[in-house]
């Protein structure tokens, strides 16, 4: 379950990060032959994987299930970045008004590539694990899985695109601030903490355990406990085959203890009562609230290091060498980008972070458990009746339980040394001090920290890979040369700037903004060798017989003065002048020049974009 969270977690950010292009670059017909042929080949891989080795063991098989879980993501990545998918699941009906249904349908994809891993998988598991299941069955209840992971994230998606709907313009501004999303997400969070166990074990068809001998144990137990709950439920889960319990919800009224058949069948009632400690124990230990916590910490790392890590791509040269080699525009290109960060941080996070919480939680409850019942035999022995039942995992690692061996263990060295237990509680309570010491120190660099990082230079790189995308796409548009001149300009690069221009005008000679930009630059470029005011007159001319703005008239102005007409060109700045409805001051200022000055080639104008009528 806790690796089908990391890969939900996954998907939800493959498709929710970066926008939707407006048209594909893969004609549909093309993109759905390629679709097929992806998920026959998946079909292929799965099954070849858990069908090569015949000597299958429990360890080989879990493997294999997450090497193919993994390579769903990659294959639903290749479906949303580079088929375009994002896009053809953006024309669903409804879709644009609630974007979640786009997400959603990206979701039941993945699915669609997991039930194909199940559907191989099935065979391996019941030699492996002894159990006879029905293929449908298999698949349903690792799909019933699946389905309350995505719960809290489906009802808050809605939830949130029903308020973006709503006709209140006071919300939708809030909605809009850097921290209207996060707040919502976090009262959202907080109404399902109560409300969503209640959910969950309905939709895992979970029934109460009948009065009985077991159900009384278990509820005498609670009760010395001085643990109260909603009810106990048999967990059906994988038609009650699993030996497994749990336990689920914050408050009293919707706490729900979990118990599966197959445990109930294997285990005696003190084992029953040992199983049930420990899951007291997590209730006992806070671990559900600190579970929580941990969860908006992974929020908070996402909102300080991602933009700066997407800042610091946007500034180095694999970027741009990725949107060149693929052939992608730059906005697929950093959506990918952005989606493998967050990926690699979450991947980081739940993998260390999370996990080492995980564990050291499991092993508390562990020591609640040998505490309560007075010796640590009855978890003891439960443990090796799990290990030998579920296809010998007793030696089996995870990065979110100790090993079953290793729990035994620890167990068994701690009812020697009761002075381990006290020891193990002190580790736990330092590092999540020191967790929420890092974590504070975070929301203070997110809040302080400039959102100008690491300049305009990124930007600007960005914006250039976006217009010559532009420039591949629509080569006879003379527009986006025109904007490529403009930027280039702003970043004083003169050369490059006068040949976008010139390239611009070749394709569209009344473009005003080219003739007025390049005659500007040929007035005012930094390099001397640049200058050419009687071209940049003829260009100027031209602009303001189509259309004679302050911005178009100063620039004729400054060439009429650069050429030694100073009559005309205070004639014109004048006309400049009473055209404006800001910058006055700047056509003043300009006046006084062509009064009181001569331009030479070594005049100095103002930096680009520093002026009023710069690009």
């Amino acid at each position: 379950m806790y690796n089908n969270l990391l890969y939900l977690l996954a998907v939800i950010l493959i498709l929710t990060t970066g926008s939707i292009p407006e048209q594909p670059q893969i004609p549909w017909p093309a993109a759905l032959l390629l679709f097929c042929g992806k998920g026959v080949l998946f079909n292929q891989l799965a099954r070849y994987f858990f069908r090569r080795n015949p000597d299958n063991t429990a360890a080989r098989y879990f493997a294999v299930e997450q090497h193919l879980s993994i390579l769903a993501i990659v294959f639903l990545a290749v479906d949303v970045f580079l088929l375009e998918g994002r896009y053809y699941l953006s024309r669903l009906p409804l879709a644009e008004e609630l974007p979640v249904l786009a997400h959603l349908a990206g979701i039941f994809l993945f699915c669609g590539y997991l039930c194909l891993i199940w559907l191989a998988a099935r065979p391996s598991y019941q030699s492996i694990f002894a159990r006879t299941l029905a293929a449908r069955s298999f698949v349903a209840a690792n799909l019933k899985i699946n389905l309350a992971i995505l719960l809290p994230w489906l009802i808050i998606s809605i939830l949130f695109d029903l308020v973006q709907l709503a006709p209140v313009p006071w919300l939708k501004e809030f909605l809009a601030s850097p921290w209207g999303e996060p707040i919502l997400v976090l009262l959202s969070l907080f109404g399902l903490i109560f409300f969503l166990p209640l959910a969950i074990v309905r939709l895992w068809g979970c029934t109460p355990l009948p009065p009985g001998p077991a159900r009384q144990r278990i509820e005498d137990f609670c009760r010395e406990q001085r643990l109260r709950f909603a009810d106990i439920l048999l967990w059906p889960l994988f038609e009650g085959r699993m030996l497994t319990a749990g336990v689920m919800g914050l408050s009293r009224r919707f706490r729900y203890l979990l118990v599966t058949p197959a445990l109930l069948e294997a285990t005696t009632p003190e084992e029953i009562e040992a199983v049930m400690a420990h899951e007291l124990g997590h209730v006992k230990r806070f671990h559900l609230q600190l579970y929580l916590f941990l969860f908006l910490g992974f929020g908070l790392l996402t909102q300080v290091s991602g933009v700066p890590l997407l800042l610091l791509l946007l500034s180095s040269d694999l970027f741009y060498q990725m949107v060149t080699l693929t052939g992608k525009s730059p906005e697929t290109i950093l959506s990918l980008a952005g989606a493998s960060i967050l990926f690699a941080l979450m991947l980081g996070y739940f993998r260390f972070i999370f996990g080492f919480f995980m564990r050291n939680f499991e092993r508390q409850a562990d020591l609640y458990a040998l505490s309560a019942m007075g010796h640590a035999s009855p978890l003891i022995r439960v443990f090796e009746k799990i290990a030998l039942l579920s296809g010998n995992i007793r030696e089996l690692p995870s990065w979110h339980h100790f090993g079953l061996g290793q729990r035994i263990d620890y167990l068994r060295r701690c009812e020697k040394n009761p002075g381990w237990i006290a020891r193990h509680h002190r580790k736990v309570h330092l590092a999540l001090i020191l967790y929420a010491v890092v974590m504070l120190a975070g929301a203070l660099a997110a809040f302080y920290l400039p959102h100008d990082l690491l300049g305009e230079t990124p930007k600007a790189r960005f914006a250039e890979a976006l217009i010559r995308q532009k420039i591949r796409e629509q080569p006879d548009n003379g527009l986006w040369l025109q904007l490529l001149g403009d930027l280039q300009y702003s970043r004083n690069q003169e050369q490059d700037a006068r040949n976008a221009y010139e390239q611009a005008l070749r394709l569209a000679p009344a473009n005003i903004e080219a003739l007025n930009n390049l005659a500007w630059l040929l007035l005012t470029a930094q390099e001397p060798t640049l200058r050419n005011p009687e071209k940049a007159l003829l260009l100027a001319q031209k602009a303001a017989a189509e259309k004679r703005t302050p911005q178009v008239l100063d620039t004729l102005a400054t060439a009429y003065w650069a050429n030694g007409d100073r009559k005309e060109a205070l004639a014109l700045e004048e006309e400049a002048l009473a055209r404006a409805g800001t910058h006055k001051d700047f056509y003043r200022g300009q006046m006084e020049k062509f009064r009181t000055t001569r331009y030479s080639s070594s005049t100095r104008f103002p930096e680009a974009g520093q002026s009023a009528d710069t690009p």
